[in-house]
């Protein structure tokens, strides 16, 4: 059985996207592309971090985004590397010093997180929670 969805990405973009009851995850919707890269528990409160404190460095993330392990962390940057959201600086110094920072890709997501979080803030309301 298959239904087709209509995902209205912005004014200019519409994505006709025919979804198979089997897995949703196997058709190429962009937002659900979106969501596998920054899904994950932990990337946005460090982007979030990054995008108020600028160039941040491994350890100042670490005490700042309570909860999250070392193994977690470190995996979390390399993945957001690796989808050019953040960069990361390693200067040449003794001891080693290194410094990630949101490049402009990962500063382009913020708007859409902005308005995520706004949506949220009026979920929250509508459910009752303080």
């Amino acid at each position: 059985m298959k239904f087709k969805g209509v995902v209205i990405m912005n004014n200019d973009m519409d994505c006709n996207v025919e979804f198979s009851s089997d897995n949703i995850y196997e058709t190429k919707c962009p937002l659900i592309y979106a969501l596998e890269i920054i899904g994950q528990k932990w990337k946005l409160p460090i982007m979030w971090y990054l995008f108020e404190n600028e160039f941040t460095r491994y350890n100042e993330l670490k005490r700042k985004v309570k909860g999250i392990t070392n193994m977690m962390l470190t995996k979390s940057l390399k993945e957001l590397v690796e989808h050019n959201l953040i960069i990361r600086i390693q200067y040449e110094t003794i001891p080693p010093k290194v410094e990630y920072a949101l490049t402009e890709r990962g500063k382009s997501l913020l708007p859409a997180l902005k308005e995520l979080s706004e949506w949220g803030e009026e979920q929250l309301k509508l459910d009752n929670f303080k």
